[in-house]
């Protein structure tokens, strides 16, 4: 699965923040979530819209993202 055919931007929706396949729920919605300790189980339930790639998609964006972060020595 390539995260890059789920996670989407468009200018103006959201404020130009990072979405999952259009829709105006954020990658950082999704990740926020996660990080309260919902399961994917209980974002499904509540967002019907996701899928489970959907919520794979952006912690694989996250996971991409946090390796090309650079660093200062």
């Amino acid at each position: 699965m390539d995260y890059r055919d789920i996670i989407t931007l468009e200018p103006g929706k959201r404020g130009g923040h990072l979405c999952v396949r259009k829709l105006r729920i954020t990658v950082a919605d999704v990740l926020g979530w996660l990080a309260a300790g919902m399961t994917h189980a209980q974002i499904v339930d509540d967002f019907p819209e996701l899928t489970e790639n959907d919520i794979r998609a952006c912690l694989a964006h996250a996971a991409d993202r946090e390796r090309r972060v650079v660093t200062a020595a």
